[in-house]
C-alpha cells in the first residue's frame, strides 16, 4: 500500500473547478489510463479498480447540480454519500446545508481524495471506507448515489438494498447518465441535465444525466 495516497493524489491531480458545478474544485486527473497503470505500478498490482476519485463523473456532476440547485433536499438532514468516488456529492450536500455528510467507498484512494476535496471546499465530510450495502441506515435520512448503475453485477446486489432502504423512510436519489442497468420503474425524474464529461472517459462530449428518486410503488 502506498504509504500517503493524499500525496499521491495531490502528485498526480490538478486542483480544479467541476465543469458543471464550478462552485465545486477537485484534485482530477487529465488521464484515466496513464493513472490507472501508475497506480497499478506503485501498488504492484494489477487487479485494482479504475480510479473513480480522480474525475468528475457525469451522474455525480448532474446529482451535485440538482442539490446545489435544490437545498431542500438536504437541508438539516443527516446524508449518505454511497460509493462517492471524489466526494463531489458529498461536498454539494454539506454546501447546501446537510445536518451532517457521510461518503462511503471502497477503494482506500477514494477515501483519501474525498477527505482532501473536503477540506479544498471547506465542507465537513465523515470519509469512511466502508461497503454499506445490506445495512439499515437508521442514521441516514436521504441516501445519493451518482453513476452507479454501469456494471450488472454491482447492480443485481444494490438495487434490491436500495429499495428497501426506501421502503424504510430513506429517501434515494441517484444521478444516472441512461447507464445500463439503472431501474426503469419504481423510479421519478426530478431532472434532466447535459452535462459536459471528460473525452477520455464517455463516448460523448456530453452527457444526458438523469436525476432519479427511486422507491415509489411499482417498483415493490
Amino acid at each position: 500500500m502506498i504509504a500517503d495516497p493524499a500525496r499521491f493524489i495531490e502528485e498526480q491531480t490538478r486542483l480544479s473547478p467541476v465543469a458543471f458545478v464550478p462552485e465545486i474544485r477537485l484534485h482530477q486527473a487529465d488521464e484515466a489510463t496513464a493513472l490507472w497503470h501508475l497506480t497499478e505500478a506503485t501498488l504492484d498490482r494489477e487487479d485494482l479498480p479504475p480510479p473513480f476519485w480522480a474525475f468528475a463523473w457525469a451522474g455525480g456532476q448532474g446529482l451535485a447540480r440538482y442539490i446545489l440547485d435544490h437545498p431542500e433536499t438536504v437541508r438539516e438532514r443527516r446524508v449518505l454519500d454511497f460509493a462517492s468516488g471524489s466526494g463531489l456529492v458529498a461536498i454539494a450536500a454539506a454546501q447546501a446545508g446537510a445536518r451532517h455528510v457521510a461518503a462511503v467507498d471502497i477503494d482506500p484512494f477514494a477515501v483519501a481524495a474525498i477527505a482532501l476535496n473536503a477540506a479544498a471546499n471547506g465542507a465537513a465530510i465523515e470519509a469512511q471506507r466502508a461497503d454499506r450495502i445490506g445495512d439499515d441506515l437508521a442514521d441516514v435520512d436521504v441516501l445519493l448515489a451518482g453513476d452507479v448503475f454501469y456494471d450488472r453485477g454491482f447492480a443485481v446486489r444494490l438495487l434490491p438494498w436500495l429499495e428497501r432502504v426506501a421502503r424504510a423512510g430513506v429517501t434515494v436519489i441517484a444521478g444516472d447518465p441512461d447507464r445500463a442497468y439503472a431501474p426503469v420503474t419504481g423510479r421519478r425524474d426530478r431532472a434532466v441535465y447535459d452535462v459536459p464529461v471528460h473525452p477520455a472517459l464517455e463516448d460523448a462530449a456530453t452527457k444526458r444525466v438523469r436525476v432519479l428518486q427511486l422507491g415509489f410503488s411499482e417498483l415493490f
